[in-house]
């Protein structure tokens, strides 16, 4: 359909005025839909044609809506305000793997056996505890520690499982299962927080799983090489010898640069390079953007070849494929 500047503008307008993007008027949206019955999330933004993000905005959550507009919510907790927010952190999970697992374990109404549950299992149990808990955590919290804090907020438990079916309805790629740890509980394409990548790779003691400032990390227990990186570097705070060249060169192959001070034959750039003959593993994690919050899996990479040191240019060959539309992007966030 092609309209005149006029007529566009016009159905533009018409369409900003029908979507309530005001938190005044998303309130009211809510009220006026649950005087219908209805007072689910994935209801609500369907019916307010609304995304998660305009819920989740401004430090503000889907219990506060629903208390704005009303609704009856159950008992707080001593820490419901940082873990109310902390739901907002979960925006991009996008498989049901965790999506299912989760809504599995809150829907209990108490805490889990954390003994009782796999290592896989547990882990992923630490990736949602790390990441609502973050803030309540220091480094000698144990993860029945953490879950016995969650789960003492009901609505905030309430709250994950909302938001949890809904992004059920937004999975959009087929995840691959990580044949070679089966342990770590990460599916390929789908993407993580360095929280949740540090937990899956079981890295730090606790729950707590410590910072991680910079693009790689080698994770001891699975023994694993990181490597996240951000394509798009014309924003955020890349000096010029951060500003490495990371793009994908076609959908099997990424082009990647270690740190500035990697030499060739330093123990990091050997093990790069000899990483199959040591039977370690690469694993690589991309986000367009520097605020993004998440990265995309793309799973493990075997060292092609490598130019120059310091930082050494390493080709490296993808186990899966990129999917059509993420190469798209990614060729776009560094065109």
């Amino acid at each position: 359909m092609e309209l005149d500047r006029v007529a566009e503008e016009i159905v533009l307008n018409n369409i900003r005025e029908a979507v309530p993007t005001r938190w005044t008027a998303k309130v009211e949206e809510l009220r006026q839909l649950a005087q219908g019955g209805a007072t689910g999330l994935a209801q609500f933004l369907e019916s307010a044609g609304l995304e998660l993000e305009d819920v989740y905005t401004g430090n503000q959550t889907w219990s506060d809506l629903c208390a704005d507009a009303g609704l009856q919510l159950l008992p707080r907790g001593p820490g419901e305000v940082d873990l109310r927010r902390a739901c907002g952190r979960l925006l991009h999970v996008d498989d049901l793997d965790r999506i299912e697992t989760y809504r599995r374990l809150l829907s209990v109404g108490s805490p889990p056996d954390c003994t009782a549950l796999s290592l896989r299992d547990q882990r992923l149990l630490r990736m949602l505890a790390a990441s609502i808990a973050e803030r309540a955590l220091d480094r000698t919290t144990t993860l029945e520690q953490a879950c016995s804090l969650i789960w003492a907020h009901p609505q905030v438990r309430a709250e994950l499982l909302e938001l949890l079916g809904a992004l059920a309805t937004k999975v959009d790629h087929v995840h691959q299962i990580l044949l070679t740890h089966p342990d770590v509980p990460l599916l390929v394409h789908a993407r993580y927080s360095r929280i949740e990548i540090l937990a899956a790779f079981g890295v730090g003691g606790g729950v707590k799983v410590g910072l991680w400032q910079t693009g790689v990390r080698w994770a001891k227990d699975e023994q694993s090489d990181l490597l996240a990186f951000t394509l798009d570097k014309t924003t955020g705070q890349f000096s010029p010898t951060t500003r490495y060249r990371d793009y994908a060169v076609n959908r099997e192959l990424i082009h990647w640069e270690s740190q500035s001070m990697t030499r060739a034959n330093s123990e990091t750039g050997l093990r790069y390079q000899n990483h199959q003959t040591l039977q370690s593993s690469v694993m690589l994690f991309a986000r367009l953007r520097s605020d993004d919050r998440a990265f995309w899996f793309l799973g493990p990479a075997t060292y092609v070849k490598h130019e120059s040191e310091c930082p050494m240019a390493v080709t490296w060959h993808l186990q899966h494929p990129l999917p059509g539309d993420l190469f798209a992007s990614f060729a776009a966030a560094v065109a």
